[in-house]
């Protein structure tokens, strides 16, 4: 007979359900983790921008995390501390008591956003609700987020749960609905 967990489900179940989780890492080293992760098989993504850079003999486009000190992972329970085990990896984020699930429509999002040539931003979540709007037209179509003001600037911002952070978006206001 199987173990019973709180809501219905098996101990087996929960050790094969894949869930997305937030790593934080350390100081510069989102990139380096996602790659020794993928290499060890664990499905990994950080989130990233284009940014050109300029020193004092070159310019240079180069990517950098858009979120800062966290990489995603999906995994079972099974892997929970390999991904720990692994050169770069602080911790899991926390929130009520347990290691904080990151909702696949989040991840998706953020995959979106990275893929796309929309100026980016991510800042710590400080902000009263806005309107819900969704992008109409152009590479984030479909997306959904609130319209707020920063700096006399109507953005579109993405809430990121648990990580406390928001993700802002400059979008044109044509390209951009009031959500039903």
């Amino acid at each position: 007979m199987e173990d019973k967990l709180p809501g219905g489900n098996t101990l087996q179940t929960q050790l094969k359900t894949t869930l997305w989780y937030a790593v934080y890492t350390r100081s510069r080293f989102e990139k380096r983790l996602m790659e020794l992760l993928l290499a060890k098989g664990i499905e990994a993504y950080v989130p990233l921008r284009k940014v050109m850079r300029q020193w004092s003999d070159r310019k240079r486009l180069v990517e950098e995390p858009i979120i800062r000190s966290y990489c995603f992972v999906k995994i079972t329970l099974h892997d929970y501390y390999e991904v720990l085990n692994t050169p770069g990896a602080v911790r899991y984020v926390w929130f009520s008591g347990k290691a904080a699930t990151i909702p696949d429509r989040q991840i998706e999002t953020l995959k979106v956003i990275s893929g796309s040539d929309v100026a980016v931003e991510c800042l710590p979540d400080t902000f009263k609700p806005g309107i819900k709007v969704r992008v109409i037209a152009g590479p984030l179509q479909g997306l959904s987020g609130e319209l707020i003001n920063i700096s006399n600037k109507k953005k579109v911002i993405v809430r990121i749960d648990h990580l406390n952070q928001v993700v802002t978006l400059s979008i044109s206001p044509l390209l951009i609905e009031k959500a039903k």
